[in-house]
């Protein structure tokens, strides 16, 4: 990006509205640029895979899963209680240490103060707009009570149809590439799902009784991230069962179910980074997520597809972006 542009982002009023701003504008995924910037794609890539990043965490978690927790799939050919409740723990126990250490680290110990904090203010108590007039209790219980719920349903829902072969399934022996290639598309199958049900949700009626519950997180912590109504849930997990349809290995299923879950803990932490001992460990907050908790009708995807963009809703964290999104919010509750 030009210097001066760089610049003029740095210095412009939005940054005054936050305790911290990234440097430069929001960046979306360069492989939908034009004309194609190969050396940018792998830029891109290299920075999610080859650092320490929601989708590394997400693929070290679904690994331990898969050669410790997992069930073998001949236990899940029939309903039992078993697999069912080891399913329903890998789920809360991955969910309460990833969500509850970084809470942890970030808000009780207060680990890194206010470095790399998007929001100067601390996280919601006394607040009767949150369930038990509390933002983390509130978002503890739509997480583990709703969320971990449906998710959990779902999954059974697929694991059984996988054991009973009802589903078109792969092992890495015998289609590695595509089980490689299918690893990389559930990001993006993700990004697209959600994009979709997001700006679902965010018509008037489905807003006011069934998304409220997400945006009360105007200023998100890592508990925020699937803090969501059960219907929301409902809509959200339906990600999953692309998995009844597209030949996966369990591999897929485990990687997909912990982006899905854990990803968004990561993202709607409050902070760009982990920092231990002043060492940037890991990326964690999403400002491009970050400006749809602020500002509502802006960012609805995610950057790894860039439909913001292409339906001119998004939000870059500039000034001018800022106007450009109080002026759409403006004519949609005009009409």
């Amino acid at each position: 990006m030009p210097t001066d542009v760089t610049n003029d982002f740095a210095a412009d009023g939005e940054a005054a509205r936050w305790n911290y701003r990234p440097p430069q504008p929001v960046a979306l995924n360069p492989l939908f640029a034009w004309p194609p910037n190969p050396r940018a794609v792998w830029n891109w890539y290299r920075g999610a895979w080859l650092q320490l990043t929601s989708l590394v965490v997400c693929m070290a978690i679904a690994s331990i899963a898969y050669l410790w927790a997992l069930p073998p799939l001949e236990q899940m050919k029939t309903f039992q209680a078993g697999w069912m409740v080891r399913i329903w723990l890998m789920n809360m126990v991955a969910q309460t240490v990833v969500a509850g250490g970084l809470h942890w680290w970030l808000y009780i110990r207060k680990g890194q103060g206010m470095t790399k904090k998007f929001d100067r203010r601390d996280l919601s108590r006394g607040n009767g707009t949150f369930t038990f007039s509390n933002q983390v209790w509130d978002n503890i219980w739509w997480t583990l009570g709703s969320a971990m719920t449906v998710a959990t349903v779902y999954h059974w829902i697929i694991w059984w149809a996988m054991a009973n072969a009802y589903v078109p399934t792969v092992t890495f022996a015998d289609s590695p590439i595509w089980c490689i290639a299918w690893m990389f598309f559930i990001p993006m199958w993700s990004g697209l799902h959600f994009y979709w049900v997001h700006r679902l949700e965010h018509s008037p009626r489905l807003y006011k009784h069934v998304h409220a519950v997400h945006h009360r997180n105007v200023n998100t912590g890592p508990w925020s991230g699937i803090s969501n109504h059960w219907f929301e849930n409902i809509l959200y997990f339906t990600t999953y069962f692309i998995h009844l349809i597209v030949p996966s290995h369990p591999m897929h299923l485990l990687f997909h179910t912990y982006f899905q879950q854990i990803s968004p803990v990561l993202s709607h932490s409050g902070f760009e980074k982990l920092v231990v001992t002043d060492n940037e460990v890991a990326r964690t907050g999403d400002f491009f997520h970050q400006l749809h908790h602020r500002y509502f009708e802006c960012n609805y995807g995610t950057s790894e597809i860039p439909f913001d963009k292409w339906f001119g809703t998004y939000h870059d964290g500039s000034e001018a972006g800022t106007i450009q999104t109080r002026a759409h919010k403006k004519q949609m509750y005009t009409k």
